[in-house]
């Protein structure tokens, strides 16, 4: 989310929730470079194993899925994105993986994910979650995907209660997010079956971690 598509509404909340034509490939190329501390600073909390099978939902510009994969080195990332023009440009970012076979891309919506029961060690989503169509539903949709013991985890650099320029904004002009309090966020993912919750912050930049495990 771009501070360009906080301050003016309209056309640029429909691209922050699903980027399209040339603007939206710009917002793409922006976000990847934007989001890139907070992604490392989420990633931070959780384990990577080389040989982990990982889902990025949300995949954007596909700056999560390089990051992933090189951590993943003899595993498998795919990505999901329900906008096309994203999973073109997360595809672009990430060819040379995409044609060894480390790396798959998918257009794809949260709400329906085309993969079996207990795929995956790892699900990651940066900057999206907010914007999911059924919240409570799409994250037990995730919790069916997942390994027994694997983990999600939401990132993100704005949440509910936080005391930061951005999320005034978000809350006056994008009144279409579902921004959830630390609380709320544990709340949401120990009542769709996950254990082991947590839910690390950092106030003074309003980023915000939530880790849970399918047990």
């Amino acid at each position: 989310m771009t501070k360009t598509a906080v301050t003016t509404g309209g056309p640029h909340v429909t691209q922050c929730q699903k980027p399209h034509g040339w603007l939206g490939r710009l917002m793409l190329r922006n976000m990847n470079a934007r989001h890139s501390r907070v992604t490392d600073w989420g990633l931070s909390h959780v384990s990577v194993g080389k040989r982990d099978v990982i889902l990025d939902v949300g995949c954007g510009g596909g700056k999560t899925i390089s990051k992933l994969a090189t951590r993943a080195s003899e595993g498998k990332v795919c990505g999901v994105d329900f906008s096309k023009d994203s999973v073109g440009v997360a595809s672009k970012v990430n060819r040379w993986s995409i044609e060894s076979g480390g790396v798959q891309t998918w257009e794809a919506s949260v709400s329906e994910l085309s993969f079996s029961n207990d795929s995956f060690d790892l699900v990651t989503t940066v900057e999206t979650h907010f914007w999911w169509p059924d919240l409570p539903g799409d994250v037990r949709e995730v919790l069916r995907v997942l390994k027994p013991g694997g983990t999600l985890i939401l990132i993100a650099e704005i949440y509910k209660g936080a005391k930061t320029k951005t999320v005034q904004l978000a809350e006056k002009y994008l009144p279409g997010m579902k921004l959830l309090s630390e609380d709320e966020h544990r709340e949401l993912l120990a009542n769709a079956g996950y254990s082991d919750v947590q839910i690390f912050v950092e106030p003074v930049k309003g980023w915000i971690c939530a880790a849970a495990k399918k047990p």
